[in-house]
């Protein structure tokens, strides 16, 4: 069924209208007022919201096909089995995969600690021969960027500490920008790993995957790429990108909590060993040792999470009947819109404010003389949602030489109206506080 905010024009042929204003309808809490005001929610950086469509299915599910999978032979375990593979089948379609290539996580920490973990499990001689690819030894190297999540970063330092490994980071210029420069010395022989992110969650810019990708390959390293930020808002071809693995969450991309995807290349998947280990993702077991179903499966050990994988694949068919390239195209709007308020006003410092890049519809800045939370407990008084702190990335706040900043994060269902309220709350944060004088 097509969405309120999606709309068909007759001539010359039907042309689907994208219509944000429209899509709120669909969002019963973008409904609610916030201490007396509308709700301007801008943090979907954090966590999105969900659409009625995703809570309709996952309700649906639990309230006529609650069954664990897998594993029961009668109707109710055969029907929720259905259900649970038709979502692997959509979320992995919606990143260009194969069914196969996505395993579900709990979400992308949960996938990024799951690689590093394999890693550390072949460096360890398990896995057989398929494996020993992965392993790492003292003298060799794990890069990373200066701009990554925790989530892309802790994983990692705790692979060095067991592994013996070196682990390295790709500096950022001024703007915001990897210096790919200096990402050409860092990554070479000794690099086994390359981690990235796709998008910034602090600085909204689009990293260059294609270039990345191709200095690990002439290095022979694994790459990993958070797409967090990139899933819900620009379309996205996983194994036309090049990366080896990938992982996303379904709560920051109109979906429940709960749920995540972690994709890789079929001969990835298949020589990693798993990481998370007992029921369900098992061929044979004796009291002394065990055999691993192939990938996915190999990683999904336990209940899995049926209901929010559901609801997940109802939120990428969503995503796809507004049509991805639309939502970016609005987004990136917004971003504009977002950029040339605040530029304007005074003691607003943007964070990667970066001339010619592309980007997600997502700012950070610090306000001068008040604290990030003060700033944003001030919007809030107005209905306004903003995240404040250090956004899970403290060394990238500390690279421009702050501990906290305000984020601002857009979605498909944020307005041109959104944006100005927004901007209005923004020039009264400094005065409020006396920090114009």
């Amino acid at each position: 069924m097509t969405s309120p905010g999606l709309t068909d024009t007759a001539a010359p042929a039907p042309v689907r209208v994208f219509d944000a204003a429209a899509l709120r309808e669909d969002f019963p809490i973008l409904q609610t007022e916030v201490n007396g005001h509308p709700l301007v929610y801008l943090d979907s950086g954090a966590t999105s919201q969900k659409p009625r469509q995703v809570l309709q299915a996952e309700y649906d599910f639990l309230t006529h096909q609650n069954a664990a999978v897998h594993r029961g032979a009668h109707t109710l375990a055969a029907e929720a089995t259905d259900l649970f593979e038709d979502a692997r089948e959509a979320v992995a379609g919606f990143v260009g995969a194969a069914p196969e290539q996505l395993a579900w996580t709990s979400g992308a920490t949960a996938g990024l600690n799951l690689v590093a973990y394999s890693i550390g499990n072949a460096t360890l001689g398990r896995g057989g021969e398929a494996a020993s690819r992965f392993a790492l030894k003292p003298g060799d190297e794990i890069v990373v960027t200066e701009s990554e999540h925790h989530a892309n970063l802790i994983p990692w330092q705790e692979l060095a500490a067991r592994t013996g490994a070196a682990l390295r980071h790709i500096p950022l210029h001024d703007d915001g920008q990897l210096d790919l420069d200096a990402a050409s010395s860092l990554i070479g022989a000794r690099t086994r790993v390359v981690a990235f992110t796709h998008v910034s969650n602090v600085l909204g810019i689009i990293n260059p995957v294609a270039e990345l990708v191709a200095l690990a390959r002439e290095a022979g390293a694994l790459t990993v790429m958070d797409a967090c930020q990139s899933a819900p808002h620009l379309p996205l071809d996983l194994p036309a990108s090049g990366v080896d693995l990938a992982v996303f969450s379904g709560h920051k991309m109109l979906g429940p909590y709960g749920v995540g995807g972690l994709y890789g290349r079929a001969e990835v998947l298949d020589a990693l060993p798993p990481f998370l280990t007992g029921g369900s993702m098992i061929t044979t077991v004796t009291l002394d040792e065990a055999g691993y179903l192939p990938a996915p499966q190999k990683f999904e050990a336990g209940t899995q999470p049926v209901g929010p994988a559901i609801g997940l694949a109802a939120a990428v068919r969503y995503l796809q009947d507004a049509g991805v390239d639309a939502v970016h195209a609005h987004e990136a709007r917004l971003a504009e819109r977002m950029r040339d308020g605040l530029r304007e006003i005074p003691g607003i410092r943007l964070l990667g404010d970066a001339e010619v890049v592309e980007r997600v519809g997502l700012w950070s800045f610090d306000v001068k003389g008040v604290h990030a939370h003060d700033a944003g407990q001030y919007l809030d008084a107005l209905g306004i949602a903003v995240r404040v702190g250090h956004h899970c990335a403290k060394p990238l706040h500390q690279r421009f030489g702050i501990t906290a900043s305000v984020r601002a994060s857009t979605a498909l269902y944020n307005t041109d109206a959104d944006v100005d309220a927004f901007l209005d709350g923004v020039r009264g944060i400094r005065p409020y506080f006396g920090a114009d004088a």
